[in-house]
């Protein structure tokens, strides 16, 4: 039987043969985190000698395993305790290892972006993916009609958010052939925000489009409250209300639309609002709410450390940030100024500059007056360690939104206590962006 995106399902969610096939790749100069010591070994076998991080050069971003593990697991945690579902933004990593992390944990599905994303999860074995965008491709309909068609278990869902997009939807799908009905949800938007249809009575109209259109099957609403705010004042979190409430009136306009079946999907939620979205939406009657949070697995030192919902109190333990930076001074061409040798290729940047926590064996540097003033494409500008920070110190660096962060590395060092004078290296996580 064809399985729909609620369905509750068996096995793992992913092809956990296909995730451990990943310990047989070979190691060369693809890839920018690894020291040529490591070239011409498998993943398996080099971590089998029991690197450390003083092998590895800068510019370096790492994962700290405990770190990553409390993450998941006070997630797990907070969303069973919610009685909410999870499909986690896997954009955020695009690492199928820290995916199938994520499911084992108990997440219900994977959300994705794009097509292309896509492509990759099926190509781990992902069996619940949530894309959370219209899929508009007549070329990438056709390889999803056959996905669907060629394994029943797969349950794919998306949005749509006009009568347009329905119907372009409906025709590419027919014109390819499609077998089953692709499942999607009616995506409701803000005013200023990003796409939706604007509005509960436009969404509506989109829904009775859908339910005339032979290739698309109602599943349920969604939205991003993110697109709305960007901060935890008392504006912002009305505004993130305020739209969670338009979206469970829509919920209620759409009751009886549904066919019998599955209950209707009702989606949103990034890692800054998860906590509104469970108190506007989970009483919902005959609902299944998912949240995407994504950004949670790795947290950060910045934007996500400032807006969490258990830092504002929604949970007894704070994600920890696992993402840390190594950047190495090459230069101090004046008293209070070094430049370290990472930036804009190797850190994120959109959401704040990454902050100087401490120098590797070195002195800690959170509480001084050093600071990152700057990034250029390959140059991080440090300003008032002084003699904290010599010429050859290399520097942890805390960094702020993971989402920008994992695109620019294809391999990611896990290392066993990034407070370590020389973290050993645990593991190493795939990328593929």
């Amino acid at each position: 039987m064809d399985q729909t995106f609620v369905s509750s399902g068996t096995g793992p969610g992913i092809d956990p043969d296909a995730v451990a096939a990943l310990a047989d790749e070979v190691l060369d100069w693809r890839f920018k985190a690894l020291p040529p010591a490591a070239w011409g070994s498998s993943v398996r076998d080099y971590l089998a000698t029991g690197p450390t991080l003083a092998g590895f050069g800068t510019p370096l971003l790492t994962l700290d395993a405990a770190a990553l593990d409390h993450n998941v697991r006070t997630m797990a945690d907070w969303c069973a305790k919610a009685g909410v579902a999870l499909a986690p933004h896997g954009k955020t990593t695009m690492a199928p290892a820290l995916w199938q992390a994520q499911l084992d944990a108990g997440s219900h599905g994977i959300t994705l972006a794009n097509l292309p994303q896509v492509r990759v999860a099926r190509a781990f074995g992902v069996q619940r993916i949530l894309l959370a965008n219209t899929l508009l491709d007549p070329a990438g309909l056709g390889w999803l009609a056959a996905e669907l068609a060629a394994d029943p278990s797969f349950a794919f869902v998306s949005w749509v958010d006009s009568t347009d997009s329905v119907r372009l939807m409906d025709e590419a799908l027919r014109a390819a052939g499609a077998e089953r009905p692709v499942e999607v949800l009616i995506e409701l938007g803000g005013p200023g925000g990003r796409t939706g249809a604007r509005g509960v009575d436009a969404a509506v109209e989109v829904a009775a489009a859908v339910l005339r259109a032979p290739m698309v099957r109602l599943a349920g609403i969604g939205g991003y409250e993110g697109a709305l705010a960007h901060d935890a004042s008392a504006d912002g979190l009305a505004t993130v209300r305020g739209y969670l409430r338009a979206l469970a009136d829509l919920h209620g306009r759409l009751a009886g639309a549904y066919a019998d079946g599955a209950p209707p999907v009702v989606t949103a939620g990034g890692s800054a609002y998860f906590d509104l979205v469970v108190e506007e939406l989970a009483a919902l009657p005959e609902a299944a709410v998912v949240l995407r949070s994504g950004a949670y697995i790795a947290h950060d030192d910045g934007f996500y450390r400032g807006i969490s919902p258990l830092v504002r109190g929604a949970g007894p333990a704070p994600f920890r940030g696992a993402l840390h930076g190594w950047a190495r001074v090459v230069s101090r061409p004046e008293p209070q100024l070094a430049l370290l040798d990472a930036g804009k290729r190797d850190l994120p940047f959109d959401e704040g500059l990454p902050e100087p926590q401490l120098v590797r064996g070195g002195p800690v540097l959170t509480g001084t007056a050093a600071r990152i003033t700057a990034l250029n494409d390959q140059h991080a500008f440090l300003r008032d360690a002084g003699d904290l920070a010599p010429i050859g110190a290399v520097l942890r660096l805390g960094v702020s939104h993971p989402c920008t962060a994992f695109d620019k590395w294809t391999l990611l060092p896990v290392l066993d206590d990034a407070s370590a004078a020389d973290p050993k290296v645990t593991g190493l996580v795939r990328t593929y962006f």
